[in-house]
């Protein structure tokens, strides 16, 4: 009986196919993820069990540490430049196109007005270094400055976006009085609705 000759055939995989798609797959993620920037101090939030989640858009966040120092971000390059202006024509100061320009690139602020020129006039890599180790943070309270920057820089974001939400993250051991005070500032200019941010705490099903 004759021998039956099989022909082979290629092991070989065409993987052009899957490198199309595995390339498109990268370019959609990379296109419409969305990247979170830093924050310039570690806070630790106070955990809750709300599962609210804070929108990723037109929201302005306020940082409170332990020590009561304030620092503010706000998305938006051009909502930056204009809450920069604003504050500037409320408190007499000039800032130059370059000026204009760092503060529009900076992710987070937290330094009396009277200090920004000089901010934003240092290397952006020491800006946030200078503000965090020595800074005191955004002016509240009253008594030593009857102006309080911070809620200027909170009419200023309302004005430059009416859609802005107010989000305040402070740390777990923040004194009440600190956060009294943020509370009292945002109910005297009418700003009552604001999200608190905290982490998640696990339930347990047993009661």
């Amino acid at each position: 009986m004759p021998k039956v000759n099989v022909k082979r055939k290629s092991t070989a995989i065409d993987m052009t196919a899957m490198s199309d798609v595995t390339v498109l797959l990268l370019t959609f993620f990379m296109l419409t993820s969305t990247f979170i920037e830093p924050e310039p101090v570690q806070i630790s939030a106070p955990s809750s069990v709300s599962e609210i989640k804070i929108p990723e858009a037109n929201v302005l966040d306020i940082l409170v540490e332990k020590n009561g120092r304030i620092f503010m971000g706000i998305d938006g390059p051009a909502i930056r430049v204009a809450m920069l202006r604003d504050m500037a024509e409320e408190y007499g100061y000039e800032f130059t196109d370059q000026e204009l320009a760092n503060f529009q690139a900076s992710d987070y602020f937290g330094v009396p007005i009277s200090q920004m020129k000089a901010l934003l006039d240092m290397p952006f890599d020491k800006q946030t270094e200078v503000m965090v180790n020595q800074g005191t943070g955004i002016p509240i309270d009253t008594t030593s400055n009857a102006s309080n920057e911070f809620k200027s820089w909170v009419k200023a974001a309302r004005k430059a976006n009416r859609d802005v939400r107010i989000a305040i993250k402070a740390a777990y051991d923040t004194p009440y009085s600190e956060i009294h005070k943020i509370m009292t500032s945002l109910q005297d200019i009418r700003e009552n609705r604001y999200n608190l941010i905290t982490t998640l705490k696990s339930v347990s099903g047993d009661f």
